[in-house]
């Protein structure tokens, strides 16, 4: 890997500093049309099929996406792609199961969190259902803002050349006050509009980035070559794995989308769309974008495997790839949606 030149990175981070300008913006906007609590909670039940869409599969895929997934393949190969299969599944469960269900049953009884719908579904005069749901919530979910935190200051670091831990401190900072901000100016309008933003950046980045670097290699078949010339084990779907530890590996992959229907900042989305009519919409949408997300990841991975065989970290290829192919504007963009896919999480 070449080093970057301070110019590439002075555009990369004004196109970064420009980008989380946006992301104000938007929050600016939101707070515009954000009247009480169902209001700035659920944005007044009335999100799109877009926004509700988009917002939902944009939320659970946080950094992991562009930079778990990306070392996956950039590690395992081929093999490291079982990831795709195991979350799509989670999102079909997710899309038609639960959220038709879900959005009337919310919209029925009045509730905006998805404590409230428990409880108001199978009655708890105590409160011990929603203290319990709701500790539940409390420490799981911190302790994934605190990765997601974690990943922002690895990302914004790597990406705009600060080096040490004072960069990664930056980071962290950086990430935390932009949506803090964002989501105390516009509540989930703002979170929605902003991650509708930010699900279609990630995606556009990962359908246009690997198969420019694909072009730039020479070709898939020169991909494949070069992958095998570094380990038949490559190509091979099942790795280098076999027996009990490859069905372990494969159940373990397609197991990661298990989690996606208990995850409340990503099935709350269903709560707040608009009617029946756009979540079926939804469904096309949401599963278009996984398709898109997951499998771009992979390749990106794939192809920096062969195209930076001295990078040490294979979570960094995305933004190591972007630097070192890309125009520094597009590269800006392609690391902003890196930070697109942690802080929408967020």
């Amino acid at each position: 890997m070449t080093p970057i030149a301070s110019s590439t990175l002075t555009t990369v981070a004004t196109v970064m500093v420009i980008y989380l300008g946006v992301l104000i913006f938007i929050g600016w906007r939101a707070a515009k049309r954000t009247h009480g609590g169902e209001d700035f909670h659920l944005a007044g039940r009335s999100l799109g099929a877009w926004a509700a869409g988009i917002s939902s599969t944009a939320s659970s895929e946080s950094g992991w996406v562009t930079l778990g997934a990306v070392g996956m393949t950039f590690t395992h190969g081929v093999s490291g792609l079982w990831y795709a299969p195991g979350c799509l599944l989670g999102y079909l469960v997710n899309v038609y199961l639960v959220a038709p269900r879900l959005r009337p049953l919310s919209e029925g009884q009045g509730s905006v969190t998805l404590t409230d719908v428990i409880t108001r579904r199978w009655g708890d005069p105590r409160n011990v259902l929603r203290i319990t749901a709701t500790t539940i919530i409390l420490i799981c979910m911190m302790g994934y803002v605190a990765a997601q935190m974690t990943a922002a200051g690895k990302a914004f670091s790597s990406s705009l050349g600060l080096e040490g831990r004072g960069g990664y401190v930056l980071g962290v900072v950086i990430g935390a006050a932009v949506i803090i901000l964002v989501t105390s100016l516009g509540g989930f309008r703002a979170v929605a509009w902003t991650d509708l933003f930010q699900g279609l950046l990630v995606a556009g980045a990962l359908i246009a980035l690997p198969l420019y670097a694909i072009v730039r290699l020479g070709g898939f078949d020169v991909l494949v070559q070069g992958l095998g010339s570094i380990s038949p084990h490559f190509l091979s779907a099942g790795g280098d794995r076999i027996g009990p530890a490859l069905w372990g590996f494969i159940i373990g992959q397609l197991g990661i989308g298990l989690g996606y229907p208990g995850m409340p900042h990503v099935i709350t989305r269903y709560m707040a769309t608009r009617d029946d009519r756009e979540v079926q919409r939804l469904q096309v949408i949401a599963m278009f974008w996984g398709v898109a997300v997951f499998y771009g990841a992979g390749v990106v991975g794939l192809v920096s495997r062969v195209m930076l065989p001295n990078l040490v970290d294979g979570e960094q290829a995305l933004m190591a790839l972007a630097l070192n192919l890309v125009h520094p504007v597009l590269a800006g963009l392609l690391l902003a949606a890196v930070i697109s896919a942690i802080l929408s999480t967020v």
